[in-house]
């Protein structure tokens, strides 16, 4: 069967060319695909993985698998990227992605069998493409997205196929909380940041109902003095990114003394530098102060004095999440303060003890645009995954609200495009019609998969679902993922934002393409003494 064509190049290089590779390539894909198959839909299986430092990660998701797991091989390494293109362009579809991708090069293998130019798959490729980004067009929905049930609707059919989906409610209102908040109009473009400003921080311990969206933000610290009030009302907020200490000189200076007063000099020019910048703080009269740097004893002492709470060495990123929240502005000296830096939107600062430790709380806000999401759950392990999924429902959530079209999920958009393309390539002359076709048999993996995942007749359901999308006005109809029976999505409330599902089909049919265009893999081997530095071959 395969015809070893292996040139032998300089001391340590290997070719592989021609079919070997094409097959090579397509089988890895397979295998990745497969991998990941078993985590589609709502009855996905779990995955356990233990990362090399002997981290566990547990996790249902597409791209935090293939994060974990080691290829070699180049194709399937490319397999793995993709998914996290998917990540990060949409947020959703992972799975979904990678299953696609195996399943429209392991239709491209026959072709290639029957000795079939791989340009030409491409070019049919190419053209399966165009045509379905516009068929998604014709299928889908408008939504409003101001109508807060139909969003939940929308970012529950994401959820549910995630190990969140017991607290399916909870985490609908969560992630749509978050985003609203952090939504912005600056003439007229949307700006929706959900990396920055909607931060999830994750709290061991409790249970996971208790989880909410604080109309503020929460930082992992304690106020720097004892004495400093832990509970103030309306506060006036200052956020500094200097330190409040001496500065020392950036370089080693060696400073020469020979008089004895002139040491005491030196001291008190250092005190007087710090109560000049304390002094310039009390000045406006905050409340609270917030540094990303530290803050001496010294200082600490007169802004007790003054009544004035510290809070020092936060990050960078949680001190522009406040600015965001109370209307503050960042100000990188003391001496520049002005009645306009200071925020006045926070309702209530105040310290609380979680656990065993403490965290500061600036809540209460007017018309926040930065957010935190507090996390309670029983292990690191639950926790990474309900941060995992409510990433993916703020992102599914966004795509919304930045492109307010809607899909039905369960294999249904797939089960339709698919009978329409059949319809299509009847009309294609050449040998072109024949992968365009296989394109359109491709999809209907989506569909199966689903219906395999919940131990459904996989044969019986996915052809009585065909015969059922040949009738008019059934192009809603897909797979429930829960039972396995055929269900009209609509009606199920099972919806996908236009988006993801765009995205989806384009990377899929890019890495397919991209993967039959190999036709010739070198690879330069270590020498036999560097064995064990390197792992020898890739793994087929």
């Amino acid at each position: 069967m395969h015809i070893h064509t292996t040139v032998r190049q300089g001391q340590n290089t290997t070719r592989e060319s021609g079919r070997k590779v094409q097959k090579g390539n397509i089988g890895a894909a397979k295998a990745i695909a497969d991998v990941i198959r078993t985590c589609l839909g709502p009855r996905a299986m779990m995955k356990m993985l233990l990362d090399p430092m002997g981290g566990i990660v547990m996790t249902n998701d597409g791209n935090a698998i293939l994060r974990e797991i080691q290829v070699q091989h180049p194709a399937a390494k490319s397999m793995i990227e993709i998914s996290r293109t998917q990540d990060e362009e949409v947020g959703d579809g992972t799975t979904s992605v990678i299953i696609l991708a195996g399943e429209m090069l392991s239709v491209a293998e026959q072709f290639l069998v029957q000795q079939m130019h791989p340009t030409v798959i491409i070019s049919a490729y190419r053209l399966a493409l165009e045509d379905m980004l516009v068929m998604l067009k014709e299928i889908s929905i408008p939504v409003d997205p101001n109508d807060r049930a139909v969003m939940l609707n929308i970012i529950k059919s994401a959820i549910n196929t995630k190990a969140l989906s017991r607290w399916s409610d909870m985490a609908c209102n969560i992630a749509l909380d978050a985003v609203r908040t952090v939504e912005m109009e600056e003439n007229g473009r949307r700006e929706i940041d959900i990396k920055k400003y909607a931060k999830v921080e994750k709290v061991p311990g409790g249970i996971i109902e208790d989880s909410y969206v604080l109309r503020g933000i929460m930082v992992n610290k304690d106020v720097t003095h004892p004495r400093m009030r832990r509970v103030i009302k309306d506060p006036r907020i200052i956020l500094l990114d200097c330190s409040l200490e001496y500065k020392k000189g950036e370089s080693q200076t060696d400073i020469e003394i020979s008089r004895e007063e002139d040491f005491a000099r030196i001291l008190q020019m250092e005190e007087e530098y710090i109560q000049q910048m304390c002094e310039d703080i009390v000045r406006l009269k905050p409340d609270l102060v917030f540094t990303e740097k530290g803050v001496s004893d010294l200082a600490q002492h007169y802004l007790m004095k003054a009544n004035i709470t510290a809070i020092r060495r936060i990050r960078k990123t949680d001190n522009n999440r406040i600015a965001r929240a109370c209307g503050a502005r960042i100000a990188s000296r003391t001496d520049e303060l002005r009645e306009e830096d200071v925020g006045l939107g926070a309702g209530l600062f105040e310290v609380k003890k979680i656990g065993d430790e403490y965290f500061t709380f600036v809540t209460e806000c007017k018309d926040p645009k930065a957010c935190t999401i507090l996390l309670r759950g029983a292990s690191k392990e639950i926790l990474a995954e309900v941060e995992r999924n409510l990433q993916d429902a703020m992102q599914v959530c966004r795509n919304i609200l930045l492109e307010p079209y809607l899909l039905p999920g369960g294999g249904a958009v797939e089960m339709a495009m698919s009978k329409r393309m059949m319809e299509r390539s009847r009309a294609l002359t050449g040998v072109e019609q024949w992968p365009y076709r296989a394109i359109a048999q491709s999809l209907e993996v989506i569909p199966r998969t689903l219906i395999q995942n919940c131990g459904a007749s996989t044969i019986r359901v996915l052809t009585s679902l065909r015969a059922k999308h040949t009738q008019e006005g059934c192009t809603n109809w897909g797979v429930n993922g829960e039972t396995g029976t055929l269900a009209d999505m609509t009606e199920l409330g099972i919806c996908e934002p236009l988006t993801v599902k765009a995205q989806t089909y384009k990377t899929a049919v890019e890495t397919a393409v991209l993967l039959l265009r190999i036709d010739d893999i070198v690879s330069g081997h270590k020498k036999k003494g560097d064995e064990q530095g390197g792992g020898g071959h890739g793994a087929e």
